[in-house]
């Protein structure tokens, strides 16, 4: 009989944000929520499992823990910084259910997997690259011995390796996951800042064809295969969402780079404007000037675009792949034809100096995307920032979980030349720099003006922000 199977997205603590790689959960700036679409989509495999994601639904260890003594399996999804916390969670359901399997799945078990299994007893196994068919078997049944793709505890506590598990090459395969958002999450619950809210976000694809240092996911679970549904497999799934979901305002599609494939972007574009539904993407600032045209023309409203910085030595630093240049060229190529950006950077990636910050700060300002978004580097077990950073001694054991004891990022990286506070501030520094402008300022007003509910929804997160540079402000002065 197969197992009664439970995927958790753990109860965290309110203000959490563990960064780019912390699940899904951020408080950031602004507090944003992603659909769980990595524990749904093994989910979908198992029909009668459960999906819990606790913290958009504001769920307490108090509601989760009886779901111990009615599933077999438990299933997190980890990561680096939620590790320590996820692990007591397991613990919890053990203590209640010791006949409880459980497994942990995630970039953090993936890189680490003999380290996360010696720090955490409670743990059966965990899962390397894509886990989908790796789970689906193990609840089933099938012996620990034979599941590709897993490190597991056998009866005398030794830690065993199996072979690992070739990737998914026919993403076909893979059911819906919009079926398990309806039947397991409410919708409501989800939202970003630069969407328009009810969304849901699905993945066409896995992978990325860039090789960028710091990117967690290429580097870990995905792959730089971008290996992708066919197209009528991925408009069947946005029918299916707007059927489910009557009330969706826009489709993300989270693909690390939906545009890696440009015949085929055009291609899903060009379907997706049948259907009248507005919709998003993760893109390169490379894309051409044809291809947007196509993309707008089919319903495209803004994309997610990663510039990190606006130097090019450390987009060389980082083999980002991209010139300065071309990015300008793309993003007044975008502003022409009225597609929106969500553009993000990163403060303290190796070159940076105050002098580069300070063009970063420029060249946001002159490129004027819709809205924008600044992390802190973080360098992730399993990516070729992590090594480099511990090689060069930028790095300390201290800051490796990458979050202080609240939860809250921290600025892990530092150099001879920039300390961690002055990454650190340089944060705050380029948010009040682009936003508390004047012309940004109206622009915000006006779309606020011109829309009721983006009027409630900026005003809230307004107050967030605002709550988020006091934070900063005391953190400065602690």
């Amino acid at each position: 009989m197969t197992m009664k199977t439970l995927f958790l997205q753990p109860p965290s603590f309110d203000g959490f944000d563990g960064g780019a790689g912390s699940r899904y959960q951020a408080k950031r700036e602004i507090k944003s929520f992603w659909f769980p679409t990595w524990l749904a989509q093994p989910a979908a495999l198992l029909p009668d499992s459960t999906l819990i994601d606790a913290p958009p639904a504001k769920l307490t260890m108090a509601d989760v823990l009886p779901h111990a003594t009615t599933h077999q399996l438990l299933i997190i999804h980890t990561s680096t910084p939620s590790f320590a916390n996820d692990v007591k969670v397991a613990e919890e359901f053990k203590k209640l259910n010791p006949a409880m399997m459980v497994g942990f799945i995630g970039a953090k078990v993936a890189v680490q997997p003999i380290e996360s299994l010696e720090r955490a007893p409670v743990l059966d196994f965990v899962c390397g690259n894509e886990f989908d068919f790796t789970i689906k078997e193990i609840a089933e049944g099938k012996p620990l011995p034979e599941v590709l793709g897993i490190w597991w505890r056998n009866g005398n506590g030794e830690i065993v390796k199996n072979e690992d598990r070739p990737l998914l090459m026919d993403m076909d395969e893979l059911p819906f996951v919009v079926d398990v958002y309806k039947k397991h999450l409410k919708m409501e619950d989800y939202f970003i800042g630069y969407l328009k809210h009810p969304y849901i976000s699905i993945y066409t694809g896995r992978g990325c064809k860039s090789h960028c240092t710091f990117c967690l996911w290429p580097q870990t679970v995905g792959g730089h295969k971008y290996r992708t549904r066919s197209t009528a497999n991925v408009i069947a799934e946005v029918k299916r969402a707007i059927e489910l979901f009557p009330n969706v305002q826009e489709i993300m599609f989270d693909d690390d780079t939906f545009t890696d494939n440009l015949p085929r972007a055009e291609e899903i574009a060009r379907e997706l404007g049948k259907l009248k539904i507005s919709w998003s993407c993760n893109a390169k600032a490379n894309v051409p000037y044809s291809t947007l045209k196509v993309l707008k023309e089919n319903g495209l409203r803004l994309l997610l675009v990663g510039y990190e910085s606006g130097n090019q030595q450390i987009l060389h630093n980082i083999k980002k792949g991209l010139r300065v240049d071309v990015a300008k060229r793309f993003t007044a190529d975008c502003h022409k034809l009225g597609i929106k950006i969500h553009g993000t950077f990163i403060a303290g990636l190796p070159g940076e100096t105050q002098e580069t910050l300070k063009e970063t700060i420029e060249f946001a300002k002159e490129i004027n995307p819709h809205t924008i978004q600044v992390s802190l580097a973080a360098p992730y077990p399993g990516t070729f920032l992590y090594n480099q950073a511990v090689q060069e001694g930028w790095l300390d054991v201290a800051n490796a979980e990458l979050i202080d004891d609240h939860g809250v990022q921290i600025a892990p990286l530092h150099y001879p030349h920039l300390s961690h506070k002055e990454i650190f501030d340089s944060v705050e520094t380029l948010y009040r720099e682009f936003y508390f402008r004047p012309s940004k300022i109206l622009s915000i007003l006006k779309e606020m003006a011109l829309s009721p509910q983006m009027l409630v929804r900026r005003l809230r997160e307004g107050l967030e922000f605002k709550a988020f540079l006091k934070e900063r402000q005391e953190t400065k002065l602690a």
